[in-house]
Formats: structure tokens, sequence, C-alpha cells
């Protein structure tokens, strides 16, 4: 299936890993598997590559709208509080969910994340829980479908 086309209503929604570290974004990928979620999950190592990603742009095929974005803060290029500030401002990108995903106990941080609607602050240390979390979201929630434009 081309990852731009239209979700059916049931099928899991797709879920962006945005994590510059690889030993990070493996246990990331092992929980998902052990607490068999069945959301795709795809990876980006940076701001960057996730809105190219997520807007389908520099050869990057587009992620179906809207997605859950694990977001770590502290990345290269661009970080993820920078990268929230650019999927809002973006009308396809903006109903994405984000979940913060960080090392980053700072207030600041926690702050300027919720004042761009973050879902939820969850700090790495925290990752069983998180798996819990993440399997019971993805299990009952539903995104809505692609947004259809008019031709």
């Amino acid at each position: 299936m081309n990852a731009a086309s239209a979700l059916p209503h049931n099928t899991p929604f797709p879920i962006l890993l945005v994590e510059d570290d690889a030993v990070d974004a493996e246990a990331f990928r092992r929980l998902v598997k052990k607490m068999n979620i069945g959301n795709p999950v795809f990876s980006a190592a940076d701001g960057v590559e996730a809105m190219d990603m997520l807007s389908g742009r520099n050869g990057q095929e587009k992620l179906p709208q809207p997605c859950l974005v694990m977001l770590d803060i502290n990345m290269p290029r661009m970080n993820g509080l920078e990268l929230m500030k650019e999927m809002r401002a973006e009308d396809g990108l903006r109903k994405n969910v984000v979940f913060i995903l960080t090392t980053s106990a700072r207030e600041d941080d926690k702050r300027q994340a919720y004042e761009l609607s973050a879902a939820g602050y969850i700090l790495k240390e925290d990752l069983g829980t998180l798996a819990e979390m993440l399997e019971r979201y993805c299990r009952i929630n539903q995104l809505p479908p692609p947004s259809q434009k008019p031709n």
C-alpha cells in the first residue's frame, strides 16, 4: 500500500518515532513488538527528516495523516520543539498527536511542549509505563480518517 493512500477507518494509524539515538529507537521498536502493537512504525533521525516524511518532500514518501508522533527533544539539525512548531504551522500536519519522549526534565522544555499542544511529556526512564500506555492508546483510540481534499 502506498503510504499516502487513504487508510480504511479501522486500519491502525501510523506511529512516527523521531529519535536520533539508535539504541533508544531500537528499544522503542522492541517495546512495540513485545506489546503486540499492530500500528506501523516509521523512524526519522531528526526533525528535518521527520518533516520530509510528514510532508512527502525531498524524495520521501508521505506518511498517512494524521499519525501519532513519538518525539525526542534533543536532536541535531532540528530539535523536537522546533519540529512541533513547524508541524503546528502547517494545516495538514497540525492534527498529528505528539507525545514527547525525552531525557529532559527541564521545566522550560515541558512548558514549551504543552504550549505546542503536546499530548504528553514522558521521560525515557519510564519506558515500561510508556509501553503499557501506548498499547492501550493504540488499541482503543481512533484518529479521524485522512483528510480528503476536494478536486
